[in-house]
């Protein structure tokens, strides 16, 4: 029996397509509007969906010129949407480079409380040098030292979400005794990047953890993932490079002692829908052509580490452009790009284009039927357990997916017709984790009665 999908609903301002501010429809001020998310998460929710999803980086991507630029700190968002929703799960990103773990971790926790245990984080290191220069720093820290603060900052904060009992509040009235004090476990962690002495002062949430997702897929990217992510956000323009990466990922999984089927990977899909593929085209046609050159060329060189003399708009790539090895931010979507570019003989201007609509992630033009065949085919030929959907305009790509393409998938039976899980967690599968800290403190006390027996 084929296995039910996972549908999460990436969002963005007015849309993926950088030119979709510039369609009539659009506001290009929704990027500061809760009214605007909140409604999204609303149509996201109607259509079932497993979460919804707000990127995030401490700098300013590129220059505001070119598309809806700033955007609200995504957990505050999270905290407003959740009061708005009952059920869609809700998933922010945020750095472990340009965060302390106690905050980080006591915010994710406050917003499990808030919304009943509906809350994901997407775990970055953030690859950008313009976010190094905000933080008091002259050079963006190596690719391994980011990844190697980033493993022991997850350790640290599970510590905290750890250090209280589920047993820990009391709330006996009637002894005037809120919380029993032996049931905190102190996080007192000593390492190369923290030092943490006390327990939270969050209790435990929910969900006990929030949802671990990650979206890096250099090597140390899918280390970190096969070690620690539940859901995997990745990007691939073919399904043999899809079905590499599942693979990879799943053996990776096992071969940490993990349940491969409890790490889901999650290739993005940017949908531009039609009620025919004459129409669907016609929309595509019309966003690409609003896109301004100028900016886009501006992009891509910063991204190829180039000057962007060095592009031509209606010639191929340079021969000679640096290596992977030489890239210390995103390596991974510089190496998509790269063989995006060469495999397909795209003139920059077409690359452009290409990548106009979701930076790389696969871009899929057609009819809803085509549409769920196209998700359909990569589910069901090892290449994704779900897909992170990134509508091009929104709200009307959000609203044609919910409307068209998912009861095409639930008439399938592959896609469920009402919640069953009150978490996310539970919308994903996936079992809330006890609390090791519990067991080790039991064991403890074991022992201490053993020896005073004895």
């Amino acid at each position: 029996m084929s296995k039910p999908l996972h549908l999460n609903a990436f969002l963005m301002s007015t849309g993926h397509h950088e030119a979709s501010w510039r369609l009539p429809e659009s506001d290009p001020y929704s990027t500061t509007s809760i009214a605007h998310y909140a409604k999204l998460a609303q149509t996201a929710e109607r259509g079932k969906l497993d979460s919804i999803f707000f990127a995030d980086s401490p700098s300013l991507w590129g220059t505001i010129g070119r598309r809806p630029s700033g955007s609200l700190e995504p957990t505050v968002v999270l905290a407003a949407i959740a009061a708005l929703t009952t059920h869609i799960g809700l998933i922010a990103t945020a750095s472990t480079t340009y965060n302390e773990p106690y905050n980080l971790a006591r915010r994710f926790a406050s917003v499990d409380h808030i919304s009943g245990g509906r809350v994901g984080w997407n775990i970055v290191t953030t690859a950008t040098l313009d976010a190094a220069r905000n933080f008091n720093l002259d050079e963006l820290p190596s690719h391994a030292a980011r990844y190697a603060r980033a493993e022991e900052f997850l350790q640290v904060a599970k510590k905290l979400w750890d250090s209280w009992d589920d047993a820990a509040v009391l709330a006996d009235k009637e002894a005037g005794l809120w919380g029993d004090d032996r049931l905190l476990y102190p996080a007192a962690h000593e390492g190369e990047h923290f030092q943490v002495a006390g327990a939270l002062n969050v209790p435990r949430s929910p969900q006990g953890h929030p949802l671990l997702v990650q979206a890096g897929s250099s090597e140390d990217g899918k280390a970190f993932a096969a070690n620690h992510a539940e859901a995997i956000f990745t990007a691939w323009q073919t399904i043999e490079e899809a079905q590499a990466f599942y693979a990879d990922i799943k053996r990776r999984a096992k071969d940490a002692g993990r349940d491969p089927d409890a790490v889901l990977v999650l290739p993005g899909i940017v949908p531009v829908l039609g009620s025919t593929e004459a129409e669907a085209r016609l929309l595509e046609e019309e966003l690409d052509r609003l896109i301004v050159p100028e900016y886009a060329l501006g992009n891509l060189a910063k991204q190829l580490k180039l000057d962007p003399s060095e592009l031509d708009l209606d010639k191929e790539l340079p021969a000679v452009l640096p290596t992977e090895d030489e890239i210390e931010g995103a390596k991974s979507r510089f190496t998509l790009i790269v063989d995006l570019a060469r495999r397909e003989h795209l003139t920059v201007r077409q690359l452009i284009g290409r990548l106009g609509g979701g930076r790389g992630h696969r871009t899929f033009t057609g009819t809803p039927e085509q549409v769920a065949d196209a998700i359909l085919d990569w589910a069901d030929n090892g290449a994704a357990d779900g897909f992170n959907i990134m509508p091009a305009v929104l709200p009307s790509g959000l609203e044609a997916f919910v409307d068209e393409v998912v009861p095409i998938l639930q008439a399938k039976g592959r896609f469920r017709t009402e919640y069953e899980a009150e978490t996310l967690r539970g919308h994903y599968g996936l079992a809330r984790p006890a609390n090791p800290r519990r067991a080790a403190a039991v064991e403890s006390a074991v022992r201490g009665v053993l020896a005073h027996a004895r």
